[in-house]
């Protein structure tokens, strides 16, 4: 099955932030030379750099997010990659209302599978899912455009269950 397009834009952003937190380099470089072959379709170019940039700028929140919700686990021992998708998946969660959060999660899962260990897809979609719940719950987030606004409203026992983490991943 071939890769998205979108995909391989996530794949070259998980590629930004690791040689950014590695090399400590500045990251408009970084991403100069890692983003040149997206420049051909402004889109993807620009969503890379947005995404790039919602990540370092809220670097702080996203962090204290993964903590919160991996407490049995001390940070520093969440694979390097692993944190970096979880990164990407709250950045997006939170400051890309018209992307589904159910496409942000299974993008993470799916880059996870590829380029982490065997078990950083259930991992990613367990905290991923966890945390989803909660910006629903507190109702932060917020979702736009046809099929996306009810992903704007705190989850409902009424209504359809939200996605539990581990199962079929």
């Amino acid at each position: 099955m071939a890769t998205s397009r979108r995909r391989q834009t996530r794949e070259k952003v998980l590629q930004v932030l690791y040689a950014h937190q590695l090399s400590e380099e500045p990251i408009l470089p970084i991403m100069e030379g890692i983003l040149t072959d997206l420049k051909p379709n402004r889109d993807d170019f620009e969503f890379a750099k947005a995404l790039v940039h919602s990540v370092l700028q809220h670097i702080g929140e996203i962090d204290k997010l993964i903590k919160a919700k991996v407490m049995h686990w001390e940070s520093d021992r969440i694979a390097v990659v692993d944190r970096m998708i979880l990164r990407m998946g709250i950045a997006e969660l939170l400051y890309f209302p018209d992307i589904p959060p159910k496409v942000t999660i299974n993008e993470a899962i799916e880059i996870g599978k590829v380029f982490s260990t065997a078990n950083s897809g259930r991992f990613i979609n367990g905290v991923l899912d966890a945390i989803l719940e909660q910006l629903r719950e507190s109702g932060t987030l917020h979702k736009t455009g046809r099929g996306l606004m009810e992903f704007s409203l705190p989850h409902d026992d009424k209504t359809t269950p939200p996605r539990k983490a581990g199962l079929d991943d």
